[in-house]
């Protein structure tokens, strides 16, 4: 009988990691398996409560690379649709988590739902996992600066450009990841050529705008770069806004290449300079501090 713990774990941030931690301890003492179990898509994106605003901190494939990462034995995704999000606590497990994966025990974080239903508190919830025959079992929350870590306060801190402070709640680099596509090659005119990026995941939160010292793998090595997000305002000529990444002693063409990009810090915001070469000479000093920050 397994051990299994639910949730959509955007992130996997440390609060997660407590939950996921928890649920692979007790497996292992019982010598079961481990199991998570999420859901796709996001429940906003099928019932359309603001949907347009939702931006997620993990792809489906990263969140699964993460927990198999902290030594869960099994990621397993249910389908989220109408008719799931209907579903009583009572009927979510014994229906999908009991009869169709085999749990005996349950792991609930501190602010876990389950189901439709409305709980009075989470000692009700609990009581109704345990009527259905699955031992609850209840983790504390995860606090920092007197504050629960949540996916809400790291989108947050990502959206005003705080990667740090990200990275201090997520117990990692925030990254991004797509492919190499077109620019207008104005960068290497004047000695910097970027990659312009396009993510595999359109609803993948993007930083605020601004410059930032980042990582970047690409071609199976890793290097050091710096990474402009916004509208280009000095060469931009209007545009909407973009990814672009100079990779630090590098030039190799890679259009249309897979480039993932993690975010050490946030330099300085995106402003508009009077010439091109008052620009090369700012992004000279960008690459300096950059090279001078990243430590791997």
């Amino acid at each position: 009988m397994a051990v299994i713990a639910t949730g959509f774990f955007d992130g996997v941030h440390l609060g997660h990691r407590q939950v996921i931690e928890s649920l692979v301890r007790l497996a292992r003492e019982r010598e079961t398996e481990s199991t998570v179990v999420t859901f796709w898509p996001h429940p906003r994106s099928v019932l359309q409560q603001d949907a347009d605003r939702l931006r997620l901190l993990t792809t489906l494939e990263e969140k699964r690379e993460l927990c198999l990462g902290l030594g869960v034995d099994s990621f397993q995704v249910l389908q989220f649709s109408r008719e799931f999000s209907l579903m009583s606590a009572e009927e979510f497990v014994k229906g999908c988590l009991v009869d169709q994966l085999g749990v005996s025990t349950l792991i609930l974080g501190y602010d876990h739902r389950l189901g439709h239903d409305s709980f009075d508190s989470p000692e009700q919830m609990m009581e109704v996992v345990a009527s259905c025959g699955v031992e609850p079992v209840r983790v504390a929350e995860f606090s920092m600066d007197e504050a629960a870590v949540s996916s809400t306060r790291i989108r947050n801190c990502l959206l005003e450009g705080d990667v740090k402070g990200a990275k201090a709640m997520l117990g990692y680099r925030y990254g991004l990841h797509g492919v190499v596509v077109a620019g207008n090659r104005i960068g290497r005119t004047i000695g910097f050529p970027t990659a312009n990026i396009q993510l595999y995941e359109p609803l993948k939160l993007v930083p605020g705008n601004g410059v930032y010292a980042v990582t970047v793998e690409v071609l199976g090595e890793r290097y050091k770069g710096v990474c402009n997000i916004g509208t280009r305002p000095t060469v931009g000529l209007g545009g909407g806004r973009t990814i672009e990444v100079h990779i630090l002693n590098f030039d190799s063409d890679i259009y249309g290449l897979d480039l993932k990009m993690r975010f050490v810090t946030r330099m300085r915001d995106e402003i508009r300079f009077d010439s091109l070469d008052a620009l090369k000479e700012q992004l000279r000093l960008d690459c300096q501090l950059a090279e001078k920050i990243i430590v791997w």
